[in-house]
């Protein structure tokens, strides 16, 4: 059901079993997919793109041109997967020449107040709780969760089925199956629930356990970290992909902060 008192421009694409309600404006160059409802008083700019199935609430403002001084009016989009909720007044602004893409995956949640700013990547599977602020050029990887409040530093990145505490500061690299808390934001055991829950055995979770014991609690600069885990730790997609990870961060990666001297998590 799409309502009279909703403005859509002519052009926009609208899926199959779409409901508008009213009050909302839809601009030009917007596709819908099929099943999705957008309730009242949201605006979806030009340029935007929108899944199936996904449920757009109140207020929310999705493709506005990015708060980037360097931003001269040129085409980008702004893409949401398919069943994936955005609450209310949450911003998604379109991306930049960087990545010429805001993207935000399928089957995420992204709750009331959070902002993601141009050119930011976010993940399937994905929950930004209430007034999580992504800046510009922020990669979410997939099952990550960052708690409310929280803020991201432009062009840090935080690895998949992560948890981050709220209320932090992410102003490094979060690695892949961590958990973050504390300020400045560390380190403070592997996300041993949240795997267990998404069907990771419990040898993979030793496995991400030993690696991150000898990263983060054994007290050796981040290169002779690695060093020793290629050594000692035999090869496998898991294990290499965290190396990966630390390899290729540019900013670095968070450290370890505790005052005991053991892990943090040693359950499984």
């Amino acid at each position: 059901m799409i309502s009279n008192l909703a403005h859509i421009h002519p052009n926009a694409q609208i899926g199959n079993n779409v409901t508008i309600d009213p009050f909302t404006v839809i601009h030009d160059d917007v596709i819908i997919g099929d099943g999705t409802h957008v309730m009242s008083n949201v605006t979806i700019f030009s340029a935007s793109r929108i899944g199936k199935n996904c449920s757009i609430f109140p207020g929310a403002v999705i493709g506005a041109v990015p708060q980037d001084l360097k931003y001269r009016g040129e085409y980008t989009l702004a893409e949401i997967g398919d069943n994936t909720s955005i609450r209310e007044c949450v911003t998604i602004h379109r991306g930049t020449t960087d990545k010429n893409t805001t993207k935000v995956g399928s089957n995420c949640l992204i709750m009331a107040y959070a902002h993601v700013a141009h050119d930011c990547i976010v993940g399937n599977n994905v929950i930004l709780a209430n007034s999580v602020q992504l800046a510009g050029h922020v990669t979410i990887d997939d099952y990550a969760i960052i708690g409310g409040m929280s803020a991201a530093h432009q062009f840090t990145h935080v690895g998949k089925h992560s948890y981050i505490a709220g209320m932090s500061a992410i102003r490094k690299d979060v690695p892949p199956y961590v958990k973050a808390a504390r300020e400045p934001l560390s380190y403070v055991g592997i996300n041993n629930v949240g795997l267990s829950r998404r069907g990771y055995s419990k040898e993979t979770i030793e496995e991400i356990f030993k690696i991150y014991h000898i990263l983060f609690v054994e007290k050796h600069i981040v290169s002779k970290a690695v060093e020793l885990i290629e050594q000692m730790l035999p090869i496998t997609d898991t294990r290499d992909e965290i190396l990966g990870f630390i390899k290729k961060s540019e900013i670095g990666v968070i450290k370890r902060k505790s005052q005991t001297g053991g892990d943090e998590d040693i359950a499984f």
